[in-house]
């Protein structure tokens, strides 16, 4: 269970989400992202609030991008509609089809501070 957010029951949560892709496979991640999960995401009705490639860090083979989220509930419904959906799972498999694009992927769920410029 998560704390409550000190903005209130109303505050939006945020998904962090970070990729690291296999040797080279950046490219490959953000084609999929531009030509087919974006799409199937307003299909589903997610909604992205940015993303970033590593310029400089750890790993210049990274994806982090977060999505915004009215609950945990939301979350969870919204999800599992798109990763069942017929349309991404054969997408997926097609663009995997020469081997897996991510080694790692991991999220973390936020929500605003009192100060923050995002609400």
């Amino acid at each position: 269970m998560l704390p409550p957010s000190p903005l209130g029951e109303d505050a939006m949560i945020y998904e962090l989400r970070i990729y690291d892709t296999m040797p080279g496979k950046l490219p490959d991640l953000l084609k999929r992202f531009d030509t087919i999960t974006l799409k199937l995401w307003e299909k589903h009705g997610i909604q992205q609030a940015g993303f970033w490639t590593t310029l400089v860090g750890e790993n210049n083979g990274r994806l982090t991008y977060m999505l915004k989220w009215d609950s945990l509930a939301q979350r969870e419904e919204k999800w599992n509609k798109f990763a069942s959906d017929p349309e991404w799972l054969a997408a997926r498999a097609q663009t995997e089809a020469n081997g897996p694009i991510n080694w790692n992927v991991r999220n973390e769920f936020l929500t605003p501070t009192s100060f923050s410029s995002v609400k």
